[in-house]
C-alpha cells in the first residue's frame, strides 16, 4: 500500500466584473479580432474594488470545501500560489486560514507566478506523502489586473483575475498507475530567463512595478519546455499520452496550448481549454479550469489528468493525477 494525495473537492471564483476585448479599442490600439488571433481570449474578469487575492481565494476555497462536504476545521494545511498576494506580509494564505474560521494547521504562500499551482500541489502532494497533513486546501488566486500597464497592448489584454481550488486528502493506494490521486510531479527552474517575464519593482527596490513580457521569446521556450516537463512527469507515473483521457495546462494563449498538445501527439479534444473565457489569470487558471473542467462534465471521476504550466523565472512543471 502507498499513501495518495487524491483530489476530494474542487471550485472556483471569478469577479462579477467581466471585459470584453472590445473594451480595450477605447484606449488602446487593438480590436477583438487582434487579440483573438493571437491569444484566443475574448474576454477576462477584473476584481472589483475591495475585492483582494484573499477574498477571492476564500471564496474559492469555500466552494472546494462544499463540494467535498467538508469544513475548515477538517483542513490541515492551506498553501495558496500567487504572485498577487494582498500585502508583503502576512501570507494570502493566513489571511484566508482568518477567513475561513481555521484555527489549527498552518498556512502559507507559494510564489512560481504561472506555475505556482503546480509548485503548490508538488509541495502538498509531498507534506500528505511524509504524513505531514491529512488533509491539504490547495488555492491559486490572482488579481492580476492591479500589476498591468495600460499602454502596453501586447500585456495588458491578456490577464485577468480569479481563484480556484481543489482540497487533497491522504487516501491509501495499491501503488500503480491506476491509484486515484496525485500519480507524479516534476518541477523546473531556469532564473538566467528573468527578463523574458516580470514585474519591474518590488518591496526591496522601492518601486511597484508593472508586468513586462517578451512574447515571442515565452512563447519560444514555453512549447518546448511545457511538453518536455510533461512527458517526464509521465513516464514517472508509468503512463503514455494513450492513457490520457485530459490535458488541463496553463491558460495562458491557445497557441502555446495546441502547440503543446501537439507536441504530445494528443488531440485538442482532449484539452480543457477556458482562455477565451478568463484570459490568463497566473496561478487560478489550472485550479478554474479543472473546475469548470468538471461543472461542464468533462473530467470525470477515475479520469488521468496531465496538467502544466510555465511561468516568471523561469518555472515550469508538470502533475500527473487520476481525478
Amino acid at each position: 500500500m502507498s499513501t495518495r494525495a487524491v483530489i476530494i473537492g474542487c471550485g472556483h471564483y471569478l469577479p462579477s466584473r467581466v471585459v470584453e476585448n472590445a473594451e480595450f479599442e477605447r484606449t488602446l490600439d487593438t480590436n477583438d479580432e487582434w487579440i483573438r488571433s493571437r491569444s484566443g481570449i475574448e474576454r477576462r474578469h477584473f476584481a472589483s474594488e475591495g475585492e483582494t487575492t484573499s477574498s477571492m481565494a476564500t471564496a474559492a476555497a469555500n466552494a472546494a470545501l462544499k463540494d467535498a462536504g467538508l469544513t475548515a476545521d477538517d483542513v490541515d494545511a492551506i498553501i495558496l500560489a500567487t504572485s498577487t498576494a494582498d500585502f508583503t506580509f502576512p501570507s494570502a494564505a493566513t489571511m484566508v486560514q482568518a477567513q475561513l474560521g481555521m484555527t489549527r494547521g498552518y498556512a502559507f504562500d507559494v510564489q512560481a507566478v504561472c506555475a505556482g499551482f503546480i509548485f503548490a500541489l508538488s509541495n502538498a502532494n509531498a507534506l500528505i506523502v511524509s504524513g505531514q497533513a491529512k488533509r491539504v486546501l490547495v488555492i491559486g488566486a490572482e488579481t492580476f489586473s492591479r500589476i498591468m500597464d495600460w499602454t502596453d497592448r501586447s500585456t495588458c489584454v491578456l490577464f485577468g483575475d480569479g481563484a480556484g481550488a481543489v482540497l487533497l486528502e491522504a487516501q491509501d493506494g495499491k501503488g500503480g498507475s491506476t491509484d486515484r490521486g496525485i500519480l507524479s510531479t516534476d518541477l523546473n527552474s531556469d532564473g538566467r530567463y528573468r527578463d523574458l517575464l516580470y514585474v519591474d519593482g518590488g518591496v526591496s527596490t522601492g518601486t511597484t512595478g508593472y508586468l513586462r513580457m517578451q512574447g515571442n521569446q515565452v512563447f519560444r521556450h514555453a512549447v518546448g519546455k511545457l511538453a518536455a516537463t510533461a512527458t517526464t512527469a509521465m513516464e514517472r507515473a508509468g503512463v503514455s499520452p494513450a492513457d490520457v483521457d485530459w490535458i488541463v495546462p496553463h491558460q495562458a494563449n491557445i497557441r502555446i496550448i495546441q502547440g503543446t498538445a501537439k507536441k504530445l501527439d494528443l488531440p485538442m479534444e482532449n484539452v480543457v481549454v477556458t482562455v477565451q473565457d478568463h484570459g490568463n489569470t497566473s496561478a487560478a487558471s489550472i485550479p478554474l479550469a479543472l473546475s469548470v473542467g468538471r461543472e461542464r462534465g468533462q473530467i470525470k471521476k477515475g479520469d488521468l489528468i496531465v496538467t502544466e504550466a510555465i511561468g516568471g523565472g523561469l518555472a515550469w512543471g508538470a502533475v500527473v493525477l487520476r481525478w
